[in-house]
């Protein structure tokens, strides 16, 4: 942000020293790196450092795996659950009475003595275990449906971070040269506050020498911009500690540690575009909302065949198997007649499972139906979105190295400018107000340079973000 310091009056009251001391004091909101190797360690970091561990240590994207590993467990169940779907063992323990036994029958023939009767006076621990196994052998596919579509919603889940990725680095760089800028800046800033104290020289000098075109509010005009440049240099030193601390809080530095800008000149990175269609085709590979949409599809299909499987009848095997104890209690081995308090038995076989509310079945066919269509016209939105993304930040790189060519431009020739003028004046060909202009000219040209070449390298960045290639490694 420039802040621009101009004598007041009227348009026509302006003269050449009054031209002379408007100064265009070239200040950005993020200027005058402050000295933090005294108090912490200095770590210097490269963009491609921030955006490395910013991926790494950030708390969001720790909260998106540990979503994303959720989804892993629920996809490992779903395949385990194929084999063994039900299976379950049930114990039960109690006390249960005697038997009196008033004819002495012996113990395997007490079911042919009708006298025999429970004895409450006598009770003994009595323990009943029973054993349920399922499994289906074939389902029409509602097993394997429940296995891919878990498996799709984990890999829909895995979009969920790498979308949280891309956030987070370009978050990361944005505060990087947001840092790098002010990095810049602030040698300009010096150069503004020694252009406003040559104005000041100069008015008293030309107030002690009597030139008409010079008076006492020339002076005051002077001290009040002097002042108001003190608090801007206040305004932008908090602000670029704020932007310090954002980026130190965005990569979790310890206590003791505090990150700077590796880079010791803001300049644009190397770049030169590939086509538009080969970002386009990137995109189509790498942006995660897309892969999200294509798995949500998918997983929507195998719900369809898991909700159409109930139509048809599941072929099944099962295992049934029942054993009870009791101390005071005795086999019957007659094949009719047993005691529930003592007995064991075992079945198993194949069968057939059907459900039979077909009504219900056929709405909950048409939901799963419609659930995936929705997702195939939310994946073809999803398409065009990101087709325009990419074409939106393709153009606005184009843009930005436009306006980066044509700062450059302008810089090389206000230096050229203030050469002569600098030359001239060492000769004594030149005059102040020149010399003057020409410097204000080249501070303002070189904080608009500055902000050219982060606008070129954030177009960069978020080209890579817009492709979905930025990331990891993708700057060196």
């Amino acid at each position: 942000m420039l802040l621009y310091c101009a004598a007041s009056g009227k348009n026509e009251s302006f003269t050449p020293m009054k031209r002379r001391v408007r100064l265009q004091c070239a200040l950005a909101l993020l200027t005058l790196v402050p000295d933090v190797s005294a108090q912490y360690d200095t770590v210097r970091v490269s963009l491609q450092e921030v955006i490395d561990r910013a991926v790494v240590v950030s708390p969001d994207l720790d909260a998106a795996r540990a979503k994303a590993q959720y989804a892993d467990s629920r996809s490992s169940l779903a395949r385990v659950s194929r084999y063994l779907t039900e299976m379950k063992v049930e114990s039960a323990f109690a006390m249960v009475p005697g038997l009196t036994n008033p004819n002495g029958v012996p113990t395997g023939q007490l079911y042919l003595d009708p006298t025999v009767r429970n004895d409450y006076s006598s009770f003994s621990p009595y323990m009943q275990s029973q054993f349920e196994l399922l499994q289906p052998i074939y389902s029409f596919g509602a097993l394997g449906g429940s296995v891919r579509a878990a498996a799709y919603g984990a890999a829909a889940e895995s979009g969920v971070v790498r979308t949280k990725e891309l956030e987070v680095a370009l978050r990361a760089a944005g505060l990087y040269y947001s840092a790098l800028l002010a990095d810049a800046l602030v040698n300009l800033a010096d150069q503004a506050t020694d252009v406003l104290a040559l104005a000041k020289r100069e008015v008293e000098r030309l107030l002690e020498e009597g030139d008409p075109d010079v008076d006492d509010a020339d002076r005051y005009q002077v001290l009040i911009t002097e002042q108001e440049l003190q608090s801007r240099i206040r305004e932008v030193t908090e602000a670029r500690a704020i932007a310090l601390a954002g980026l130190n809080r965005q990569l979790l530095m310890d206590e003791q540690e505090r990150a700077l800008p590796a880079e010791a000149v803001l300049k644009p990175l190397d770049f030169i575009p590939l086509p538009l269609d080969e970002y386009y085709a990137l995109a189509h590979g790498n942006r995660p909302e897309l892969g999200q949409a294509r798995a949500g599809l998918h997983a929507r299909e195998a719900l369809v065949q898991v909700a159409r499987a109930d139509y048809y009848p599941q072929l099944i095997f099962g295992v049934s198997a029942t054993v009870s104890r009791a101390a005071n209690r005795y086999r019957q081995p007659n094949p009719f007649i047993s005691d529930g308090f003592r007995r064991t038995s075992i079945r198993a076989g194949i069968g057939f499972r059907q459900k039979l509310n077909f009504a219900q079945t056929k709405a909950r066919v048409a939901q799963a139906k419609a659930q995936r269509d929705e997702v195939r016209h939310l994946m073809t939105a999803a398409e065009q979105l990101v087709r325009m993304d990419v074409e939106q930040a393709y153009r606005e790189l184009s843009i930005a190295e436009a306006v980066l060519v044509a700062q450059d431009s302008s810089l090389a020739i206000s230096k050229e400018w203030l050469r002569v003028e600098t030359i001239n004046f060492d000769l004594e060909l030149g005059n102040t107000e020149n010399l003057i202009a020409a410097v204000q000219m080249n501070l303002e040209l070189e904080a608009r340079y500055l902000e050219a070449v982060r606008r070129f390298n954030m177009a960069v960045i978020r080209l890579f973000h817009a492709a979905g290639i930025l990331g990891t490694g993708t700057l060196e």
